[in-house]
This record gives structure tokens, sequence and C-alpha cells, in this order.
């Protein structure tokens, strides 16, 4: 293969990564479930090389791992992997409350994202009321103007989907912390930004709680 042919399945393989990756956190593909190469290229029409670097970049950010005899698998997190989730999450998103601005633009997208979760919350729509949680804490981590800390932030909304979907009580999950969004918000604008992290810390460390005790009932280590 020419330099041209292999930068071309590069690229390839970097767009149909993005379009899998989606697919992944979204739920189309359970935790664990094993990705046939050749299925999965014939299915999407890619070649297999193409495929092969799509699921190099996705095993990269870790939503696939290369299992020895079994081939690609979507990525099942466990309990450390949790936990070291949840810390990396404290870390940019109360750093960023710390910092932040009531009047940044960011924070209307915060209260846009809380909007969705509230209307999806009276529809018992949990997966959509996941999907507007995760947009509140991505538009959350908008108000440090940094690229660099929403992919970081990004990339680990992504792996917390994947723990999400190994849990079949999508209610539980999701529910509480609708509330505790806009408890959030509120303490932003009206007590500050100090308020605000201390409020979301909390609630970060409530929601690690719920999922290591769901994991812990499934048998997950």
């Amino acid at each position: 293969m020419t330099d041209d042919g292999r930068q071309g399945t590069a690229l390839a393989g970097t767009t149909l990564a993005d379009a899998l990756r989606t697919q992944i956190i979204d739920g189309a593909f359970a935790p664990g479930e094993r990705l046939s190469e050749a299925a999965l290229a014939e299915r999407l029409d890619v070649s297999r090389n193409t495929l092969r670097e799509a699921f190099r970049v996705l095993a990269q950010v870790g939503l696939v791992e290369h299992v020895p005899h079994r081939g690609v698998s979507v990525a099942s997190p466990r309990t450390a992997d949790v936990v070291d989730i949840y810390r990396a999450r404290r870390q940019i998103e109360c750093g960023v409350l710390r910092e932040a601005s009531a009047l940044h633009p960011g924070v209307a997208g915060m209260r846009a994202a809380l909007e969705q979760a509230e209307a999806a919350l009276a529809d018992a729509d949990w997966a959509g009321v996941g999907s507007a949680n995760m947009r509140f804490h991505a538009a959350l981590v908008s108000l440090a103007d940094s690229p660099r800390l929403s992919r970081a932030h990004e990339q680990l909304a992504a792996e917390l989907r994947l723990a999400f979907l190994a849990i079949d009580d999508p209610e539980a999950l999701h529910r509480p912390f609708v509330e505790k969004n806009r408890a959030v918000l509120v303490a932003l604008e009206g007590d500050g930004p100090a308020a605000a992290a201390e409020e979301l810390e909390r609630y970060l460390i409530d929601s690690e709680r719920r999922v290591l005790g769901a994991f812990s009932r499934l048998g997950r280590g």
C-alpha cells in the first residue's frame, strides 16, 4: 500500500471510529459484546483494514479491547475503572466550577440540557434523561474555555456511559440527578462558584456510590 493509501485508511478509520463510538455509547452494542470483524465490515460496507484502524482508535480511548483468541469486544468497565473515572470527573468538573462565572455563555447550555432532561423525565424516557445529563456536564466543562479539558471529559463521559449500560436500571441511575443538576445550576447562579463546586462534589460522590453499589450487586469486580 502506498503512503497515500495508508493515510486514506487511517482517515477513513478515524471517521468510522467516530460513528462506532456514537453507536457504542448509545447502546447499540452491549459492554463485553464481541465485534465480529467479518460481519461488521460487511454490514458497514468497509474494508477490514479500515475497520481495524477504527478498532485501533477506539482501543486507544478505552471503548473496545482486544481479547486474546476472541478478537475485539466492547469494553466492559470494572469497579476500578468506575473509581478512576469518578476521580477524574471530580478533578475536572469541580475544578472548572470553582473558577467559573455564572455569566459565561456555557451556563445557557447547562440550562438547556437541564430543561431537556426534565422533559425526558416527564416522559419516563430514561435514555433521553441520561443523554441530557451528559450534555449538562459537557456544558459545565465548557465554562473553562479549554478544548483539551472538554476532550478529556468527553472521553470520560463515553467510558462512564458504558458503565451505565452494564446496569439494567436506568431510572435509578438517572432520575435523582436531574434535580441534583438543577441544584448545581442554582448554586452557581445564586451562591457562586465555590458553593456550586461543593454541591457538585456531593453529587459525584453520590453518583459513584450508586454505580459501585450496582456493580457489586452484579458481581462485577
